[in-house]
């Protein structure tokens, strides 16, 4: 069963915006949030995290336009991605890292595909 919630894909043109979201309900402990994407016959890629005392960490391929931020409440970490381009077509993935005892536990998305073209 998926366990993160994940919404906001769609189809855009360039230079266009988006915002994902991902909501983690019911998971304790949360050391960090973040989101990953992947292209077909490519290794999935970190994109952006945001870890307790609100640390950030961007690709270098999206820094400047995308921000990610995270609602502690509502379990919920967002992605706002500005100026897309073609190459920022991937399905993206919502991660969650959790501490349980001793160790770190993943947990991941189902997926969104966000796609950049006219």
């Amino acid at each position: 069963q998926v366990q993160l919630v994940e919404s906001g894909g769609g189809l855009v043109q360039p230079g266009g915006s988006l915002r994902l979201s991902c909501a983690a309900p019911g998971i304790d402990g949360i050391n960090a949030m973040g989101w990953y994407r992947q292209v077909l016959g490519k290794e999935r890629e970190l994109v952006a995290t945001i870890v307790i005392g609100d640390s950030t960490n961007y690709s270098d391929s999206v820094k400047g336009r995308f921000t990610i931020s995270r609602d502690n409440a509502k379990n919920t970490v967002y992605l706002q991605m500005n100026s897309l381009k073609p190459e920022d077509t991937a399905v993206y993935y919502c991660n969650v890292r959790a501490r349980f005892r001793f160790f770190d536990r993943d947990y991941w998305g189902q997926g969104t595909q966000v796609t950049v073209s006219s």
